[in-house]
């Protein structure tokens, strides 16, 4: 009898439309709940931090481990390296307290994807990585302390950050400045200045299409044999894809699931040999 009557409601054109309606909103309603709780546990406007869901992670370390050819335990270890490291924690916390941007700024600190580029970086142990877009500097210190630890192993390797911003990667500070430092100029200019060979790329500047297609097309010639690029836009254009097909490079993208977290997620586009 009910199945009778649900039969009936859906051929009047209203019903179920509102029906409808009803099911696709469900889908997004726990958003508004979470949109709530980050508008007052968060003092974030931009570049939103967050954890991954524990299902999410464990896709991440099998995509670097199938990229890289590494063994997942291997790669998931040096991901609890940075997720336990309590000197970038730190860090970030001082940093904080001291700038002029602590009203945007969360203390506690979530990497999400960024975990990843730590991961590339202690198996790959690159000479020579540089990141486009730097903003506060949390990818910067990622980085540094991925080099920091590879330098501890007897591989030597130097960060190079960009940004326009005169303000960015206030987080560079204490040990982490050893081994990374910032250009400050639009990142093309920037990057087609250096004097490099790069091992690892991450694009994560101005996230127009063409501008991320232009540094990719800038650092062609200077990326090493078996460099690897990571793409930060990869999300919501193709341009690492087609500079990878133009370059006869492979591609993969991972997408991001934030954990508890509003945002949908951005991921990691990965261009490599």
């Amino acid at each position: 009898m009910k199945k009778k009557i649900l039969r009936f409601l859906k051929k009047i054109w209203f019903l179920n439309f509102v029906r409808r309606m009803w099911a696709a909103s469900n889908y997004f309603n726990y958003r508004y709940f979470q949109i709530f709780k980050w508008g007052l546990n968060s003092n974030e406007d931009t570049n939103f931090t967050y954890d991954i869901t524990s299902d999410n992670r464990k896709v991440l370390i099998h995509t670097i481990s199938a990229i890289t050819n590494t063994e997942y335990n291997l790669v998931e270890k040096y991901i609890e390296e940075i997720e336990n490291d309590q000197y970038l924690v730190e860090i970030i916390s001082q940093a904080i307290e001291n700038s002029n941007f602590k009203h945007v700024a969360d203390k506690k600190v979530k990497l999400g994807r960024r975990i990843g580029w730590y991961a590339f970086i202690r198996i790959l142990r690159p000479k020579v990585v540089i990141e486009t877009g730097v903003d506060k500097g949390l990818g910067s210190l990622v980085i540094c302390s991925a080099l920091l630890k590879n330098k501890e192993d007897g591989f030597e390797g130097k960060y190079y950050g960009t940004d326009i911003n005169p303000d960015a990667g206030y987080f560079l500070q204490g040990k982490f400045k050893t081994v990374g430092s910032i250009i400050y100029g639009d990142s093309i200019t920037s990057l087609k200045s250096l004097n490099e060979t790069i091992d690892l790329f991450i694009n994560d500047s101005d996230h127009s299409a063409n501008y991320e297609f232009e540094e990719y097309m800038t650092i062609a010639n200077k990326l090493s044999k078996e460099a690897i690029i990571l793409g930060d836009n990869s999300h919501c254009t193709s341009k690492l894809a087609d500079f990878s097909l133009i370059s006869n490079r492979k591609f993969l993208f991972y997408q991001e699931i934030p954990k508890d977290h509003w945002y949908v997620g951005s991921g990691i586009g990965i261009s490599y040999n």
